[in-house]
């Protein structure tokens, strides 16, 4: 299993570029559901300890069945898949630069929630024209546990956010636990209390803001993702659903910039056209960085071929 490693504004990308699990043809959906109910021990040997760790997004390299796209990609996680994941389209751009494979200028990249268009500006700094997003709920009130009662706009940018109005503490490295913490009660509300995305979808997603620390930036966020880990980018599905309540309050026109930070201090800048339909077409510009290649091994023997946690050898 050959891959190549990369962080988009500080958060990781593996993609696997040879190697990976025979899905055969059809949709990127189709194609996604295949590798969930037949090759998940795959996702588990990429993503897991030893080999892996929880910040890390995979992606695996698939032949795109729109010919028109350079490639095809599903992005995966230490608990699942994903529908989109905008620093990871931002990754396998410049990885896909750094193979040789593309070059400057603007590519299609298809994913199981639609095409995405990446313009790659130079070797290192792409801007994604990510899938339709919109709010789907506003001024949702909800009970959490050890916070009280919170609101918070439920909104779709490749993937489902809950995005919270006030902070449970300040936006700071020194609260990563808390905020985690936090983060996690407000999924296990929203779980409890039914409160979910179109056609019954999962909200995995929880997102906090607050002021920029940089003079030259509009916010502060912290993304907590599906598996427990927190976004060391800005998050580009979640500066989307950002975009989109932004454009539904009227916060935001078509064409303005919105700079938004990571608890990092790290930063996407992003705007946004309007769509026929009442959703928005975000684009989210920013920095990505191959930073290491390998080749991942399963020797007969080892108690953890699939990861700790994972099926047993």
């Amino acid at each position: 299993m050959r891959f190549i490693d990369s962080h988009t504004e500080g958060e990781p990308t593996r993609v696997i570029i040879a190697g990976g699990p025979d899905l055969g043809t059809g949709s990127l959906r189709e194609r996604r559901t295949r590798f969930r109910e037949t090759a998940d021990d795959f996702r588990k040997c990429v993503i897991n300890e030893p080999r892996g760790w929880d910040a890390l997004v995979g992606a695996l390299l698939c032949e795109p069945q729109d010919p028109s796209c350079a490639a095809g990609v599903i992005f995966f996680n230490n608990t699942g898949y994903l529908g989109m994941c905008g620093h990871g389209a931002m990754g396998i751009a410049v990885t896909l630069h750094w193979l040789g494979r593309i070059g400057l200028g603007v590519q299609r990249i298809e994913t199981p929630v639609g095409v995405v268009e990446v313009s790659l500006l130079s070797p290192n700094q792409v801007a994604i024209a990510n899938v339709p997003s919109y709010r789907h709920r506003t001024r949702v009130s909800l009970h959490v546990e050890r916070l009280g009662t919170l609101t918070g706009d439920v909104a779709w940018g490749g993937n489902w956010f809950f995005l919270v109005d006030g902070l449970p503490v300040p936006l700071t490295m020194s609260n990563l636990r808390p905020l985690s913490d936090a983060a996690q009660l407000v999924r296990d509300a929203l779980e409890r209390e039914g409160i979910m995305g179109a056609d019954g979808a999962e909200i995995d997603h929880i997102e906090f803001f607050g002021p920029a620390q940089s003079p030259d930036a509009d916010s502060r966020n912290f993304v907590y993702c599906p598996g427990g880990a927190y976004d060391r980018s800005p998050c580009g599905t979640g500066t989307s659903a950002k975009l989109a309540c932004l454009a539904a309050d009227g916060k935001l026109s078509p064409g303005d910039a919105w700079v938004q930070e990571s608890i990092i201090g790290s930063r996407f800048t992003a705007s946004y056209r309007a769509a026929a339909d009442g959703r928005i077409v975000p684009t989210i510009t920013g920095h990505a960085y191959v930073c290491g290649e390998g080749i991942l091994i399963q020797q007969p023997g080892d108690p953890f071929p699939f990861g700790i946690g994972g099926s047993p050898a």
